[in-house]
């Protein structure tokens, strides 16, 4: 793969402006800006590669499916998405969002690292694959982009759905992975963890009443706190009963891979000006915590006056909006069924419950040879040993695309852990986008051995 390697390096200025041209067309999903015009950019690039391009419809952003064909026994497959994050707040940014600037070896533009620099990265590294070994590739390729990640990929499975033939592969590479600031340690994931997000609704008199009623009024904003606090207590432990009844255990593999992780506690700490973790967890057990348990995050509280100044009220409603992340065995579906058992268990079936979104969990089998393969490819490009993560503390519509398919899948990418993934000044370093071209290069060839 020398040669490989150094077209790559030789054709930096190009690859670099292939990026920008990605980066500088708006695309954000949320609102519809730019989003026609982001398909055409991402098949310009296809087309680049030679790729049998087609745009599949759906009731939202089509999806664009492309493929190489080489007659080869082996497929592997790359998922990426096309849309971005709204740049909100736009005053925040020290540059104009969408417009791709180089600063102090970073490229800073909204969806650089979410998802652009990896899409462009992979097109690249076919790109200069093809270049020195002419066209012919040691596998079969194919492309699945799509449009809505950012608003929760509600047609994925739509496409799976009704083009398994397009699905069918031997192995997928999934929309990225980071890489440490600190010590340039990269990322390798095989797993996302699942997320039910819900929001409660207390209801109380028709209207805010005057405070003084609060006497003899019930205060929907209290009735929400007690609620709350049979859900978790102090100590992290969630009250809602069976709720870890189907978590499945951890192989031995798999709390092997969690010793590559070299979590630098004193830097985060210091990163988010906190004195310590939760329950003053440190070392393999706050890994663990972190990477294989399931949570329950309040995201947001609303209720009754919360602006300058003073205004006694009885507030009429008090909503709560909350996060549970969820671990191989565990579903949405269930989590939803047994909080709302809970509830009503505890005497607050008046208590309305509303699903806003759901994601299975997923993982790789820890034996499967795909993962060999990738870190594999890793080592031959970094010299620092990766970290290798059996699934990441958040979540990605994983289970959308390849619920019910045996398909390994790994995330890796050209990000790093300063990136500011959905917030102003996203950036990724040009070092690890060229790094990361090569990584997926590599992986084309160690595909087939």
């Amino acid at each position: 793969m020398k040669d490989v390697f150094q077209y790559i390096e030789a054709h930096q200025y190009q690859y670099i402006e292939w990026l920008k041209k990605a980066c500088n067309q708006p695309s954000v999903s949320a609102t519809g800006e730019g989003m026609t015009e982001m398909k055409d950019v991402v098949i310009y690039f296809l087309k680049q590669i030679g790729a049998s391009i087609e745009v599949i419809d759906t009731d939202g952003y089509p999806i664009i499916y492309a493929e190489i064909q080489r007659g080869k026994s082996k497929t592997l497959t790359f998922y990426n998405h096309y849309d971005v994050q709204p740049p909100d707040p736009v005053e925040a940014w020290e540059t104009n969002p969408f417009i791709t600037v180089e600063r102090e070896n970073r490229l800073v533009a909204r969806g650089i690292a979410d998802n652009k620099g990896n899409l462009i990265a992979r097109i690249c590294a076919v790109h200069a694959y093809m270049q020195v070994f002419g066209e012919e590739l040691p596998i079969n390729l194919k492309f699945i982009i799509e449009g809505e990640e950012e608003v929760g990929s509600p047609h994925l499975p739509q496409f799976a759905e009704l083009h398994p033939e397009k699905l069918r592969t031997d192995a997928m590479i999934w929309e990225g992975g980071t890489r440490n600031v600190h010590d340039k340690r990269p990322h390798i994931s095989f797993g996302v963890k699942g997320i039910c997000y819900v929001e409660m609704l207390v209801r109380g008199a028709a209207s805010d009443l005057h405070s003084s009623e609060g006497v003899i009024i019930e205060n929907p904003a209290w009735r929400l706190i007690w609620a709350l606090n049979t859900i978790k207590d102090k100590d992290e432990n969630i009250l809602i009963k069976g709720f870890y009844d189907d978590i499945i255990p951890l192989t031995e593999k798999e709390e092997n891979f969690l010793k590559t992780m070299d979590y630098d506690e004193e830097y985060i700490k210091q990163t988010y000006k906190i004195n310590q973790f939760l329950n003053e967890k440190t070392g393999i057990s706050l890994r663990k915590k972190l990477i294989f348990k399931p949570a329950c995050t309040i995201c947001g509280i609303e209720s009754g006056f919360t602006d300058e100044g003073v205004k006694t009220v009885l507030p009429s409603k008090a909503r709560v909006k909350l996060d549970f992340r969820l671990v191989r065995g565990q579903s949405p579906e269930k989590i939803i069924d047994l909080l709302r058992a809970h509830l009503d268990t505890h005497g607050f079936g008046d208590i309305e419950v509303n699903q806003l979104a759901g994601l299975q969990p997923f993982k790789t089998d820890p034996e499967n040879p795909l993962i060999d393969t990738v870190i594999q490819s890793v080592k031959q490009v970094y010299k620092e040993e990766p970290i290798i993560l059996p699934n990441l503390a958040g979540s990605s519509p994983m289970d959308k695309l390849l619920k019910n398919t045996k398909i390994p899948t790994v995330q890796i990418g050209v990000a790093n852990t300063e990136s500011n993934f959905h917030a102003p000044n996203e950036n990724i370093f040009i070092d690890d986008f060229m790094d990361g071209i090569k990584v997926i290069a590599n992986t084309i060839a160690n595909f087939n051995k």
